[in-house]
């Protein structure tokens, strides 16, 4: 499975989830079928402002999505800038990613 860092992981205004590859692009993730999207512009994966599931459970599925569809496993790395996101829940992703690497 190959490895791709992320820059950065955010809630934009829209009060989405999103995840930033440092440079992989993402453009047939739709194809996965699991409301995950990419921002061609941007150039970054989102989620669906949250509705039932909470940005951590976002956070899984954009991953499983990259996972799934591309074979990328998505890495925080010590460069990985956060935007918006509350201590809490870099601490669930941060840890998520640690026991899935």
């Amino acid at each position: 499975m190959n490895r791709e860092d992320i820059a950065e992981i955010g809630i934009d205004k829209a009060e989405r989830l999103y995840v930033k590859p440092v440079s992989t692009d993402f453009n047939f993730i739709y194809r996965s079928a699991m409301e995950v999207h990419w921002n061609p512009e941007e150039k970054l994966l989102y989620s669906p402002k949250p509705r039932e599931w909470s940005y951590f459970d976002w956070y899984k599925q954009i991953h499983s999505a990259a996972k799934d569809e591309y074979g990328i496993f998505l890495v925080i790395t010590e460069n990985t800038k956060w935007v918006g996101v509350t201590a809490e829940l870099q601490s669930e992703i941060s840890q998520f990613s640690v026991t899935n690497a």
